[in-house]
């Protein structure tokens, strides 16, 4: 029963520990983003990726921005490259913060710099760069500053699925495989039936199919005995550190014990079945999510509908490929 309150109290820190991650970092600013300095990219381009900035930081909400044209109207004769231009025009127009963005081309590439200002405090609170392969990738760049705006953090810290720069996939190639399998082991404890065993080792081997929200697949488990069941989980984070809670459900095939006492043989259990359909909840985290390797913590309860009422909590850790 403690172990069944306990499981009870990891699955419901999994379901909020999303909501506790990303409210960190998020503080609503105030941001006047200052017009892009280019070398070498055509005007026309980085007029678009300005666009694409203001519209993604508006889709993530949270933040006030402050109109291309008051900004522009607020700007010197020269071009405003440095900390102490763009606090003096921060506090012209009442903003919290200021962002610096240059792009710089080399070759086919475009090489990102960027720097947030903080008004208040007369510093620079980020300072970063990165880069996209070609102009196409400019959407994803400037998807990635966004959100580095919204959390305070390098673009490194900020990659999810779906956002993933070329460069990112470049070296080592590992990005972008949807597909997975994975070996697991840890411990079975018998909650009810199980001919009250003690923990039991136990192992499995998974493979399915991950998208941005969800994952399905099959999994094949020795677990005092064999089980297959088809399982799927929901994904709360895009990012490396993943919690994610779901369910499974096939079937089981339990290993018994014949009973004995010093004089005869009960026989109770020949009209009794092992074996019996198993419905699971379960939930964990995954790391390193946004790379072709994944290291997977996994907690369940597993309920085996047989004449024994076979019940367990599972732990496993395990990796998935």
């Amino acid at each position: 029963m403690k172990a069944s309150k306990s499981f009870l109290a990891i699955l419901l820190f999994i379901l909020f520990y999303q909501t506790i991650l990303f409210g960190q970092n998020q503080i609503p600013k105030n941001i006047a983003i200052l017009p892009f300095n280019a070398v070498g990219v055509d005007p026309i381009f980085v007029q678009s990726a300005e666009t694409i900035l203001r519209l993604e930081l508006q889709r993530l909400g949270a933040v006030d921005i402050i109109s291309e044209k008051q900004t522009i109207q607020a700007l010197p004769e020269e071009i405003c490259m440095y900390a102490d231009c763009a606090l003096k025009i921060g506090k012209e127009l009442s903003a919290s913060h200021v962002l610096i963005c240059n792009l710089s081309a080399l070759g086919e590439k475009i090489i990102v710099y960027f720097s947030i200002v903080d008004v208040d405090s007369a510093r620079i609170v980020l300072n970063d760069q990165t880069t996209a392969s070609n102009i196409e990738d400019l959407d994803v760049v400037m998807k990635r500053i966004a959100m580095s705006i919204l959390t305070n953090e390098p673009i490194e810290k900020n990659a999810e699925v779906g956002t993933i720069t070329q460069n990112e996939t470049k070296i080592p190639r590992r990005r972008g495989s949807r597909n997975f399998i994975g070996l697991s082991f840890g411990y079975l404890y018998p909650q009810n039936g199980y001919d009250n065993s003690q923990r039991s080792f136990c192992m499995d081997f998974r493979t399915g199919y991950e998208m941005n929200k969800f994952t399905v697949g099959m999994l094949l488990a020795a677990r005092k005995g064999f089980a297959m069941n088809v399982f799927s989980s929901y994904l709360f984070s895009k990012k490396d550190i993943c919690p994610y809670a779901g369910g499974a459900f096939g079937f089981h095939w339990v290993s018994h014990n014949d009973i004995y006492d010093d004089n005869y043989y009960y026989n109770d259990n020949d009209n009794k079945k092992s074996d019996g359909f198993e419905l699971t909840v379960n939930g964990g985290v995954r790391f390193f999510r946004t790379y072709n390797f994944q290291i997977i913590t996994n907690i369940a309860y597993s309920y085996t509908f047989n004449d024994y009422d076979d019940q367990a909590l599972i732990f496993t850790i395990g990796l998935l490929h």
